[in-house]
């Protein structure tokens, strides 16, 4: 499966953005797909998942109530949605999938996209 991330740029503090992850190759999978976000110096962190279904969702601490993921598996897309984004925020963003589990570890996630910027100004 190969994916592709898209929709990061240069906000303002308070500002939001979209972020897309559309897969291709072979999509049938059932796994959950995760976002992953890693800031300049340090390791990547988990942001979000979702399960195959949308039914099932996990965020980080630092984005619960800010940001929402969600996903359109006719069009092989996941989302996030960045809302109230601050400096902190500041980050390449990372789509993951193939993962059998819905989890904030990165080691069960087999996909990986090449990462999105995001950068917010205060």
């Amino acid at each position: 499966v190969r994916l592709v991330e898209s929709g990061g740029g240069l906000v303002e503090a308070g500002g939001s953005l979209r972020l897309s992850c559309a897969a291709s190759g072979v999509t049938n999978s059932r796994d959950a797909t995760a976002w992953f976000r890693a800031a300049p110096g340090k390791d990547a962190e988990f942001v979000a998942a979702i399960s195959w279904s949308g039914g099932d969702t996990k965020y980080a601490d630092s984005v619960k109530g800010r940001f929402t993921i969600s996903r359109d598996n006719a069009k092989n897309t996941v989302s996030l949605q960045m809302n109230s984004l601050k400096p902190e925020d500041t980050a390449v963003y990372y789509c993951a999938g193939g993962s059998p589990l819905l989890s904030p570890w990165r080691k069960y996630y087999t996909s990986w996209g090449q990462g999105t910027q995001v950068t917010v100004e205060s």
